[in-house]
Order: structure tokens, then sequence, then C-alpha cells
């Protein structure tokens, strides 16, 4: 039986709630800040603390996997069960800076509880969404009167995700045989809002780069030579005023080759959202809208690629005047890339249409810096029905879509991994990830726990593998 019954579930969390609370509180008062050089040890503490806690869950396989910066966490529990799924569970232990002079009430690493929130750095970015699973599986595996989970269950809890993950994809492709599965399962990440469950159907993919244009060998007096060479400040204004049409798409030919469409379900669900945009705006720092004709704020920022100016300098910036040709204009520009675009692709069409536009006498470099590939999960998939069906159980109302316009490691895991990424987090943006005062609703965080404690029954009764997990792609 993999059925998990929902009133066992919930009075076993019920029992179990208070000795849960305080093993987190104890995890959050380790500073694993991985930016600073000096939390090294704090990192690798709560590492060990982290495997020394998932062997006491039950996991028979706990480890702390070294890589060529800072520590994660492997664990394993296999389920016994011919056919079973088998789920790789993605997070983070590592947490951003934070002290009491930024501006906290409290001391950041001495957890409080204040009326239903629970503030620490860590409690919801992304320690709490990390140790829900502890008590989710217990309760699942306690109301179903198993043994062992219903689905091969791993977890790999990353240790430098907020400096960026180094080394994060090199640590995935030399484990990549320990970490095969059907599922992977990002545990940090949000929801719309308290009162609106939502689960993230995927995220969108990045390139970026920087073009250094090079016109004269040296600035040069623009009386007797402007007019009569190219100046590469101009051919840098004239690139990004050509870089869009007038339906603000980007102009780039083959740059939309490949982008997988909205569908009209996408867009009635993003519709039934309850967002203020003048409250986005103020968020925002903005004065007013702009984008892609023809779609709305929200598919605009998580279903539409994009291309924007992150800087363009060039000449004489000073006070006063200086009257030159500059020698030399640069630019810095980011693309967001949503599914059924190729990094690669992309990056080779923009080389194209930058060396097609320059005026001879303009010498250029293109620097493009690494790429992060978009991953979307499709609606009808029946993992991602299985979740919302886990989450409607938790929250007992309409589960809602979204998606992140950002970007992540969940492509890393995509691409070495082969397996679809589907997203399960439950917090909300008022809990203030990187700010002053994080903190995590314990309602929703229980609600975690209870999806968690019945996601991997839905799994094992809903979802069969194609084929055996693959990994090395």
């Amino acid at each position: 039986m993999t059925k998990t019954p929902d009133s066992v579930v919930r009075s076993f969390i019920d029992e179990q709630e208070a000795g849960f609370l305080a093993d987190l509180a104890d995890w959050l008062r380790i500073p694993s800040i991985s930016a600073d050089p000096d939390r090294a040890q704090d990192v690798r503490r709560s590492a060990e603390w982290l495997a020394a806690k998932l062997r006491e869950t039950g996991f028979p396989v706990a480890e702390v996997w070294e890589s060529d910066g800072l520590p994660a966490v492997f664990a394993e529990w296999p389920s016994g069960d011919a056919g079973a799924p088998t789920v790789l569970v993605y997070g983070h232990h590592d947490v951003q800076p934070a002290a009491l002079a930024d501006g906290w009430d409290t001391e950041p690493f001495t957890p409080v509880t204040i009326g239903n929130r629970l503030h620490a750095r860590g409690a919801a970015d992304d320690k709490g969404q990390v140790f829900f699973h502890t008590l989710g599986l217990r309760a699942h595996l306690h109301a179903t009167g198993r043994t062992a989970p219903a689905v091969n269950l791993k977890l790999l809890i990353e240790g430098e995700e907020e400096s960026g993950s180094p080394n994060f994809g090199a640590l995935i492709r030399r484990e990549a045989a320990r970490l095969a599965a059907d599922l992977v399962y990002v545990s940090d990440t949000g929801m719309w809002g308290e009162g609106t469950p939502t689960v993230c159907t995927g995220m969108r993919g990045k390139a970026d780069c920087q073009i250094d244009l090079y016109g004269p060998d040296s600035d040069i007096h623009s009386g007797s030579f402007g007019g009569a060479v190219p100046n590469p400040a101009t051919a840098a204004a004239e690139l990004v005023a050509a870089l869009h049409d007038e339906r603000r798409r980007v102009a780039v030919p083959g740059f939309y080759d490949g982008v997988v469409e909205l569908t009209d379900r996408e867009r009635e669900l993003f519709a039934k959202l309850p967002f203020d945009q003048e409250a986005w705006l103020r968020t925002a720092k903005s004065h007013g809208t702009e984008g892609e004709e023809g779609f709305s704020t929200l598919e605009r920022v998580w279903a539409r690629p994009t291309a924007e100016v992150n800087g363009i300098w060039g000449g004489y910036t000073g006070p006063g005047f200086k009257t030159i040709v500059p020698a030399q204009a640069h630019l810095k520009l980011s693309f967001r890339l949503v599914a059924g675009q190729d990094v690669e692709r992309v990056e080779e069409a923009f080389r194209s249409w930058v060396a097609e536009r320059l005026p001879a006498g303009i010498r250029h470099e293109i620097d493009f810096r690494g790429g992060v590939r978009p991953c979307l999960t499709p609606l009808d998939h029946p993992a991602l029905e299985s979740t919302v069906r886990a989450m409607g159980r938790a929250f007992e109302q309409e589960i809602l879509f979204t998606r992140e316009g950002g970007s992540g490691p969940a492509a890393d895991l995509q691409d070495v991994l082969g397996a679809p990424v589907l997203f399960l987090g439950i917090s909300v943006p008022s809990d203030g990830w990187h700010s002053v005062n994080e903190k995590v609703e314990l309602d929703l965080l229980r609600k975690g726990v209870e999806t968690a404690a019945y996601l991997w029954g839905e799994l094992a009764e809903n979802f069969r593998p194609a084929a055996a997990p693959a990994a090395g792609h």
C-alpha cells in the first residue's frame, strides 16, 4: 500500500511537530555562510549535522560529499518495490550572510518564534524547505506501515548555492551514476502567497555576454576626424537601438527558433492569480510596464525570452567635455531563454547579427560567459499531476501554477541527469529571502511536511518511469 491516509498523517505531524521544530532550530543556529571564507568550517558543520539527522531519520546512506569548494550532502533510501520511480530532491544548506547590524530585530542565527513565524537566517531559504522532507517522510512511513519509502528516494543538498554554485556542475557530473533519477524535485522555491498555493512549472535559462568595440587605435580629436571615421560608441548605441523591433521583440534572426509557446490553458491559469500590477511596479521600483506586445506582465516575466542591456560605456565620462572620437566602447547584455531555446544556437545567432551590423573599421570581440538552459514541466506531466494532488490534499484548495523568471541550478540537474525537473516549495514573498528578519510561516511549513508525506505515494501510484534512469547526458 502506498496511499497515505490524510487523518493519520495529520495526527502524526501533530505529535512530532515540537521535536521537528527543535531540530530545525538547532540546524538554523549553524551560520553556514558559504560566501564568507571564515565560515567554511560552519558550512562543513552544517553538512555533517544534516547527514547525521538523515541517518537518524532512517536513510541507510547519508554522506558528506566533498567538492572543489564546500561540501554537499547526499542521502539515499531504496524503496525495495520493483518498478518504483527514483526521485532526487535538491536543496541547499548554505545561507546568505546576516548580522544584527544589518537591521535584524533579533540575532539572525538565534531562531525566534514570534506568533506563527519562525525567524532565522535560512528558515525559508533553504533549511526549512529541505528539512520538511524529514518529517514528511516519517509521516509517509507511519501512515502506510511501510519500512521504506514508496519511491527510491535520494537527496542532494548543496553547500554553495548562495555563492553561485561554482562547483555544482562538476560535482553532479562526477557523481552522475549515483544521482541517476527519473525525476528531480527542487525544494528551493516558493508559492504565490499564503492564500494562493502554487506549483512552479519552470525556470528560464540564461546567456550573457560582453561586447568590446574598437575603432581608432587611441582617442582622437573629434574636430579633425569626427564624421570621417567610425565611432565605436555610436556603433554600440546603434546595436542597442536595433536590438528590439517596434513590437518589443528581440530582432536577432533565429532568436525565437524552437520557443515553446504558452498554451491557452496556461494563460488562463496565470490570469487566475491575484496579480496587483501597481504593487508589482512598486516592488520593481519602476514607473511603468513595457515588453513584448500581446503578453501580460506575468507572461513576459515567466514565459517569454528577453534581451536586456545590463551596461553600456565608452569614451569620456568625466567632468566637463572632452571632444574625442573614443577608441573603445563596451556593452554587457543578458538573454533570458525559455523552453525550446538552445543556449548555443542563441549565441551563434547573436554573433552573426552583431557582425553583420557593425560598420567597416570597427573591430569587435564577444565573450559569452557560460549559459543556463531553461526547464519546463508540461501541465499534463503525470509527476506534476501527482504533485498538484499531494499539495491539494495538504492545502485543501485549488493549486495554481507559476514559473520563475530567473535561472538556477535546476538546469544543470536536468542536463546531466536527463530527468524532468519539478518544483516543490512553500515559501512566500514575505519570507524575506536574502533580507533582514527572514522567516518561515509555521502553518505553511507544516503544509510542506504534509505535501511530502502524500507525494511519494502519489508518485508510486501514478508515475511509471519510461526507462531506467539516465545519467551523464
